[in-house]
């Protein structure tokens, strides 16, 4: 008990917040709202939500979203990662210099990151003036549609380079533990570099790089401010439809605005529980 009390502050401030506005999302997106008449509990907006092809295309896409995102910067964190450390033994006085430049864009807010998008890849933006003015393409409409497409392309992209940086410095930092006498005895064996990295590095980062890929996925999953700016308007994902319910003018449409609400933390709540069980059952290991 003692080694949980100076925990207890976050515990409870956590608990307050995020537990309160779920219960209370749970609560209304039940039907009960006091100020409209409506007393009586029931599940028609996830009945409702069930049957509606909108809230399934808008899963979809979601979900894809999130899995391509995490899955890129996972990929590029990695190599990123590998190739900093490499830098870093063959430059130890920069090593710390590599790592700040890697985590440059960390505190960029995303909000910021997005508008930074819009204007680097939009068909009117920098890259396709850039484009134009070296005679690869004609004019904005020659420039591919890479911004407000149904698949999420500029979403992706958004999301690939911020949370890259993130995933290079989680897996760098184990790699940085590793004995490099490791590597020299697998090479002297006749190991491949594919061999090495496969056999030794990739199995010894593993931990690290799955518990910052959940951290991206279940982010990208609940993520607002890059679909609402850089997705398409239909389909949306789940946040921005969320969003939309609930700045209905129609006040009976709060109910399903807390039912997506409730969707996406209990998708959000089981990736995390699913990890946990995992990594206690020594299969993540």
């Amino acid at each position: 008990m003692r080694r949980w009390l100076p925990l207890l502050p976050a515990l409870l401030i956590t608990v307050g917040l995020f537990g309160g506005g779920l219960l209370l999302s749970v609560v209304q997106s039940l039907g009960y709202a006091p100020a409209l008449g409506q007393t009586a509990l029931n599940v028609d907006a996830y009945r409702a939500l069930l049957a509606d092809h909108t809230f399934w295309a808008s899963l979809g896409l979601t979900a894809w979203v999130a899995t391509i995102s995490t899955a890129l910067a996972a990929v590029f964190g990695t190599g990123l990662a590998l190739l900093l450390h490499r830098a870093g033994r063959a430059a130890p006085g920069h090593a710390a210099r590599l790592r700040f430049l890697a985590g440059l864009t960390l505190p960029i807010p995303h909000l910021v990151a997005a508008i930074l998008t819009l204007l680097l890849l939009s068909q009117s933006g920098l890259l396709s003036r850039l484009t134009l003015a070296a005679g690869l393409t004609q004019g904005p409409q020659d420039f591919p549609a890479l911004l407000y497409d149904p698949r999420g392309v500029g979403i992706i992209l958004e999301l690939v380079w911020k949370e890259t940086p993130f995933i290079a410095l989680n897996v760098l930092a184990v790699l940085s533990g590793l004995d490099p006498r490791l590597q020299d005895v697998a090479r002297s064996l006749g190991a491949g570099r594919w061999s090495r990295f496969t056999g030794i590095t990739l199995p010894l980062v593993r931990p690290a790089l799955l518990s910052s890929g959940v951290l991206v996925f279940a982010y990208t999953l609940a993520s607002f401010e890059v679909p609402a700016l850089l997705g398409a308007t239909s389909p949306t994902t789940l946040p921005v439809l969320a969003y939309r319910a609930f700045t209905d003018a129609d006040l009976n449409a709060r109910a399903t605005a807390m039912a997506l609400s409730v969707v996406i933390a209990l998708l959000g709540g089981l990736l995390v529980w699913a990890y946990v069980r995992a990594q206690a059952a020594g299969r993540l290991r």
